[in-house]
């Protein structure tokens, strides 16, 4: 890192509200300029999220300490195109930039980055920022591609035309970080300047722009760059060549396909070897700890309930790694547009526009990030129906479940020779069921509850690149912690909890056979209601316990069955499963997990985002319908 940019302090992570001398910068710019790059290199930590007050909108903050010893926060803002739209992200964006949000100050300085090579369009943003009057630099990012490309830009004539500095960048490379850190110093060094005078409190905020106000920036825009000198090459002849390939009619779709074909066999064979070390870690521990505590319900407890219900979770992190590591590699390298731009042609005749597909895909890691970025969705149609129709994608947390009844159930056979087995081609099934779920879902509400016409897509393709191994290394470790905090939290308590059930009401002292437990009494309750689908009291408490969280499933068997060291590769819980469930009843689990939003987190975050119980109540019962049918109609057919 430039020394112009220190690392932040160890106490770097406490909440920057808490000091709130400290001065405040604000990073803006368009999707894929190189934004959040640029974040990381000048707080030298990863972002701390929050949400601003009062709506869900994510907050991305850090703390940067400078070369002078001064210090000060830097808020990475939405990436937006510009202030027409009326998304959730532009606007709290503009109200960030107004000094509309409550404990946080107007910005003593704005950063707008822009990618080098798409001036013509990415500069529309500047002149609305410029009517802020707060001092802004502006950054031209990606110069490597700018100038590799013959690309050619008289920065001087730039910054004299908008009356802001400009500084050339390579935020990957670490190219004019320094000169952007000195350019936050002396604004931080005014801030410390008692004589200045700063305005305090809100500013008027500028009118949105009309039609004919955004057609004059345009040309406005034109010739400035034409003063500016300014000329870039047009894609280079990999990028055609690629695109060609990826955005074919027909090899499209084609490749796409594969790409997901191989990420699932590597859920399974690459996932394999680490998940059986960490059941063996969990295993000896487990043991280790058990022989050197006394006797009693103590022990039981951490070591029957605690250590096997969490460890049965925890196995399953290696495929919840490989799948993100899978989703960041397609959106670094520049693939994930092109997926939307094909997706497109067949979203709009279902009612979503391509742009939905990122929102959709980051589903496959969490519903809750997915239903949060729809926001960038500006019709409010589109954005509900992308919303409701998020968690039909199958998220990581889905993946024990799937993995422990396929093992169970499905022989591993070879169908394209090493490339493609049978489990893994269930796997693949079962997303696909899911993305068939969400587009007739969609079809049927954009004709019913939310009828109207379907907004357009614009999306500009970013270039290839090879993605960062540091981004790719941060969202590991972001999924990671997310991961075992869920764990550490959610899991954990609900572990303990039946745990507990199945240990009581005790007779003379002795634990209960676990049907006369607490326990085993509520899955009884439950049990007339799902037997027409093959499920007995057992699946029945699982069913209960994975509302709290998916995978709890798998240890909730695991105890209702007295089976230690319980995961999906436990040889002891497929054979108890294989007794208590057929074919078709099995097959009906997995499709009422497809199906089914068995997750109150997100029941929660659709309140937040829709304000009120309305949609997330529709949403909940529509899906708990279609996953009850549909085990019903398995386990009758099969």
């Amino acid at each position: 890192m430039p020394t112009a940019v220190a690392a932040a302090r160890p106490d770097a992570s406490a909440a920057p509200e808490s000091v709130p001398h400290c001065p405040v910068a604000v990073l803006i710019g368009p999707p894929n300029s190189g934004k959040t790059t640029l974040f990381n290199r000048l707080t030298g930590l990863r972002q701390k999220v929050a949400n601003y007050p009062g709506v869900t909108v994510e907050k991305h903050i850090g703390r940067a300490r400078l070369a002078s010893g001064r210090e000060l926060d830097v808020i990475d803002l939405p990436g937006v195109h510009g202030f027409a739209s009326h998304s959730p992200d532009a606007k709290i964006t503009y109200d960030v930039l107004d000094g509309r949000i409550g404990g946080l100050p107007l910005p003593e300085a704005i950063i707008v980055i822009v990618d080098a090579t798409r001036l013509n369009t990415h500069l529309m943003l500047l002149e609305p920022v410029l009517q802020r009057t707060i001092p802004t630099l502006l950054v031209l990012n990606m110069v490597d591609a700018f100038e590799a490309g013959g690309g050619q830009l008289d920065d001087d004539a730039l910054a004299a035309k908008f009356g802001v500095e400009v500084v050339r960048t390579n935020a990957r490379a670490g190219r004019g970080i320094r000169a952007v850190a000195e350019y936050l110093d002396r604004q931080a060094g005014q801030d410390a300047d008692p004589s200045a005078q700063k305005p305090k409190g809100p500013r008027p905020r500028p009118p949105l722009p009309t039609v004919d106000a955004l057609t004059r920036r345009q040309e406005k825009l034109r010739r400035t760059l034409a003063a500016a000198r300014y000329r870039t090459a047009g894609p280079s002849r990999m990028t055609r060549r690629l695109d060609a390939l990826f955005l074919h009619r027909f090899l499209g779709p084609a490749i796409f396909v594969g790409i997901a074909a191989l990420v699932f066999q590597a859920i399974f064979t690459w996932a394999a070897p680490v998940m059986d070390a960490i059941e063996a870690v969990i295993a000896s521990s487990g043991e280790w700890t058990a022989a050197r505590m006394p006797s009693g319900w103590f022990r039981d407890m951490l070591t029957e309930g605690v250590w096997n219900g969490v460890g049965a979770v925890l196995v399953f992190l290696p495929q919840i790694l490989i799948l993100t590591l899978f989703l960041g590699i397609l959106e670094g390298s520049g693939y994930m547009a092109r997926a939307a731009v094909i997706a497109d042609r067949m979203m709009m005749r279902v009612g979503l526009p391509g742009r939905a597909l990122l929102p959709l895909l980051s589903a496959y890691a969490c519903a809750i990030p997915a239903i949060l970025s729809a926001r960038t969705i500006a019709d409010e149609r589109d954005r509900l129906a992308a919303m409701f129709v998020a968690p039909f994608m199958t998220c990581s947390a889905r993946l024990p479940v799937y993995a422990l009844l396929i093992a169970a159930f499905i022989p591993e056979r070879p169908l394209l020779g090493p490339f493609l087995g049978t489990q893994a081609a269930t796997l693949l099934g079962l997303y696909l069921l899911g993305i068939a779920a969400a587009t007739g879902t969609t079809f049927l509400i954009k004709r019913t509850l939310l009828r109207g016409p379907t907004s357009g897509f614009v999306l500009e393709l970013p270039p290839y690149r090879v993605p960062l191994l540091r981004t790719l290394l941060l969202r590991l470790a972001d999924r990671s912690r997310i991961f075992v905090r869920r764990v550490g939290k959610v899991i954990l308590t609900v572990t303990i909890v039946l745990w507990t059930l199945a240990q009581f009401p005790r007779v003379d002292g002795a634990t209960p056979p676990v049907e006369e437990s607490a326990l085993g009494r509520i899955g009884q309750v439950i049990e007339p209601v799902i037997e027409p689908l093959g499920f007995d009291w057992k699946i029945g408490v699982g069913l209960v316990s994975s509302l709290a969280a998916r995978e709890v499933i798998v240890g909730t068997l695991g105890t209702i069955y007295g089976i230690d060291n319980s995961d999906e590769s436990s040889v002891e819980l497929r054979a108890a499963l294989r007794r208590d469930l057929d074919y078709g009843s099995a097959v009906g689990l997995l499709i009422f997990f497809v199906f089914a939003l068995q997750c109150m987190s997100t029941v929660a975050m659709m309140r937040r985002e829709t304000a009120g119980w309305k949609w997330p109540a529709i949403q909940f019962g529509y899906m708990l319908a279609l996953g009850y049918f549909g085990a019903l109609a398995a386990n009758q057919l099969l």
